[in-house]
């Protein structure tokens, strides 16, 4: 079992272990009786992983000698609103959950945002921990406290920052996780070689074989380096007002993508296009080389993500979309874009005409270009 400790050193006590590791929930269950033996504990999960896991979730917990309760909700970025935190906040109530509660997210990155935003509002705040069972979440949600639901105008706009008090991440739960989850965990990998780390994304080119046979080693090496990656920034810019807006790379346009799909096209496609059409626009302004360009546009197909923007989506409603982004500055609508890999920065304004170019021409397959 790994262990790294993500370190807040102006509120030491909101710093907190992420614990990785391959069939770990057991010693995990331990940890937790033995930091708070006589703790509350309620596990809250989607209605699809309360199915796969929440019984041995459960079981897990127990027989290491915790009390547990159970909450679902119904599974889908659809729940992910203000009245589904206010439904699980009322069962709460119910089952007489108190300040001493620690609720438990089971589930992906929908499941932890609602959770850790339900967490920050109960009886004004009460601690949870993250169990991710999605790559996605093991890379990137569960980790920096980023909390929230959306509102029909898009994604996040109601949220906190609050950390969680502690991350188990157990590759167990990716054994028998769809491909098309994997392929959204892995956008996020190659996000953080992008931003951060050439050498990991050479490794993600050169060991497409490895992630295709779901090598377990593999991917947890995978999921240290991109956890090692979140945590410094984090480390360094918790409330994203600097660094951390690194993160924010193929974000910009692929929360307007989910959002105008109706959130029928997945984060980690949508991330993808974002990620392909922001490097687009760093050659167009002459930041990024089109040999890098090229390497990020065919490490994404390689990997199985989507190059091309479908055509139902019209450029001018998402550049629209796009204008309600949370990160939105002084009117100004930031990109994060590239000098190279590995160099990213905040570009202060891009105009209307070449955002919706570059979706234009990303709505031809980008491989021919």
């Amino acid at each position: 079992m790994k262990r790294m400790k993500l370190s807040l050193t102006h509120e030491m006590n909101h710093s907190y272990d992420i614990l990785i590791g391959n069939g770990i929930m057991d010693r995990a269950a331990l940890v937790l009786a033995k930091g708070n033996p006589e703790g509350r504990y309620v596990v809250i999960a989607d209605s699809t992983v309360a199915g796969l896991f929440g019984d041995t979730v459960r079981g897990i917990l127990k027989d290491a000698g915790l009390t547990v309760d159970m909450i679902e909700f119904a599974a889908g970025e659809t729940s992910k609103t203000p009245e589904t935190v206010i439904s699980i906040a009322r069962q709460l109530i119910e089952i007489r959950a108190d300040r001493d509660t620690t609720l438990i997210a089971l589930g992906g990155g929908v499941t932890g945002d609602i959770v850790g935003f339900t967490a920050s509002l109960y009886m004004r705040s009460v601690p949870y921990i993250h169990v991710p069972t999605t790559l996605l979440a093991q890379v990137d949600s569960s980790v920096g406290g980023k909390t929230g639901v959306d509102l029909p105008e898009g994604k996040n706009l109601l949220g906190t920052i609050y950390q969680p008090r502690l991350v188990v991440i157990d590759l167990t739960f990716l054994q028998n996780l769809p491909e098309t989850q994997m392929k959204d965990g892995l956008a996020e990998i190659v996000k953080y070689g992008i931003i951060d780390d050439e050498e990991l994304f050479s490794s993600l080119e050169n060991d497409i074989g490895k992630i295709g046979a779901r090598d377990i080693d593999y991917i947890q090496s995978l999921v240290e380096r991109a956890c090692k990656i979140k945590k410094g920034i984090v480390e360094i810019d918790e409330h994203d007002r600097g660094m951390r807006r690194m993160l924010n790379f193929g974000h910009t346009l692929g929360h307007a993508l989910e959002a105008e799909s109706g959130y029928s096209l997945s984060h980690g496609n949508a991330v993808a296009l974002g990620m392909i059409a922001a490097a687009r626009i760093s050659e167009k302004k002459g930041h990024l080389g089109a040999s890098e360009r090229r390497r990020i546009e065919a490490l994404a197909g390689a990997l199985g993500l989507p190059v091309s923007i479908p055509a139902a989506f019209d450029a001018e409603r998402l550049y629209e979309r796009m204008q309600g982004d949370k990160k939105r500055k002084n009117g100004i609508l930031h990109f994060v874009l590239l000098k190279r890999i590995g160099m990213p920065f905040v570009n202060g304004s891009i105009d209307r005409r070449t955002i919706t170019e570059t979706i234009e021409e990303m709505r031809v397959k980008c491989t021919n270009s």
